[in-house]
């Protein structure tokens, strides 16, 4: 198959997984990834890159749908001159919105699929300015996905859509997440996002502070994003400055992931919970909000626990409990491990996401 991905290059879920996806394809099929500049994650890979350039005229500063435009423009270019089967468009706004047109412009020539990861089906795509252009795209679509059921679901309640949507999960590669600590003398949480609001990483520094008065600890912050000040100057302010890292954005996160011993996410809404799965997968036990996809990733008192969204005092007690107990932390932790290795790992979901394609395509 000759396949077009089109993603954002951010540290965002999304764009982590549709890479990963176009590595793992890369040596069965033809792959061509297609964003506004190298995702994050990669490097050297065996298929194509296709940077959307855009035109800088003054009277489109302001106006969202010229990156709209330019992509509609690349994915028609790459549509001809590749012959594409498909696309595969990660994130209805404005990723499916542009595959869609450029199939329309290219004389139907390829089919679409779009997955959907989150907040492109019930924060931006469903606000009054986009939603009906989102449903258009989405119910357009010859083949639907979303990474969990919490999100099909929640795409069924915000949008009339009477296309099947197909559950394929996130997945992660658990040769590079793995445990790579022996023991620490002094325990290290984390968390890694963006920093939205709706990661709430006040919380964290709230839990923490609890927990550091019990635990000898440190808490590694990675990621950026809008709470990043907020947060710097609550750590200041609870005397934490020493005992918390802000890292940045880091690219190899499995590095950090290995050595740590608990993974905090107590998220007011997640689809599924990428960040989630990396930390299980390198055997780190996650304290986690009890909402979205995240409810169907973790086994609440098996591969780790959940808690009530804003509940910092639960964060702490839970995290001091597996901290204190390195009988607990450890058998948390392998469950976890065995749980992605079992359902989340590139070889049992990648060939689902084929499988889809062939269907679309008519092959089997």
């Amino acid at each position: 198959m000759r396949i077009g991905i089109v993603c954002f290059p951010t540290y965002g879920g999304s764009g982590i997984i549709a890479t990963e996806l176009a590595l793992n394809l890369a040596n069965r099929h033809e792959v061509h990834l297609v964003s506004y500049d190298q995702p994050v994650r990669l490097e050297e890979a065996d298929f194509s890159f296709h940077k959307v350039e855009l035109y800088k005229y003054y009277v489109f500063e302001a106006i969202p749908c010229c990156y709209t435009l330019a992509l509609t423009s690349k994915l028609t270019e790459i549509i001809e001159s590749h012959d594409l089967d498909l696309i595969h468009a990660h994130y209805a706004v404005p990723n499916s919105v542009s595959a869609y047109l450029a199939k329309k412009i290219s004389g139907d020539r390829v089919k679409v699929i779009t997955t959907l990861h989150g907040t492109d089906s019930y924060l931006v795509g469903s606000h009054p300015s986009y939603k009906e252009v989102t449903q258009f795209s989405i119910q357009q679509s010859d083949g639907l996905t979303a990474v969990s059921k919490y999100l099909k679901d929640r795409t069924l309640d915000e949008f009339d859509i009477t296309r099947e949507i197909t559950v394929i999960p996130n997945f992660v590669d658990s040769r590079r997440f793995r445990k790579t600590r022996e023991g620490n003398d002094r325990k290290i949480v984390c968390h890694s996002s963006n920093f939205r609001p709706i990661k709430r990483i006040p919380d964290i520094i709230r839990a923490f502070k609890i927990i550091s008065e019990e635990i000898d600890s440190e808490l590694l912050l990675i990621g950026d994003g809008p709470q990043r000040p907020e947060a710097e100057t609550l750590a200041r302010s609870l005397g934490l400055s020493d005992a918390v890292r802000f890292m940045g954005n880091v690219r190899d996160v499995h590095e950090i992931l290995g050595k740590c011993d608990l993974f905090l996410l107590p998220s007011e809404d997640e689809s599924f919970g990428l960040a989630a799965l990396e930390a299980m997968s390198c055997e780190v036990p996650v304290v986690a909000s009890n909402v979205g996809g995240l409810k169907e990733l973790i086994t609440n008192g098996v591969d780790g626990y959940l808690v009530k969204v804003g509940d910092s005092q639960a964060l702490a007690e839970q995290s001091i409990k597996i901290l204190s107990d390195s009988k607990l932390q450890n058998e948390l932790g392998q469950n976890a491990r065995k749980k992605i290795r079992g359902k989340y790992t590139p070889e049992i979901v990648v060939p689902r996401y084929e499988k889809l394609y062939n269907e679309v395509l008519g092959k089997t």
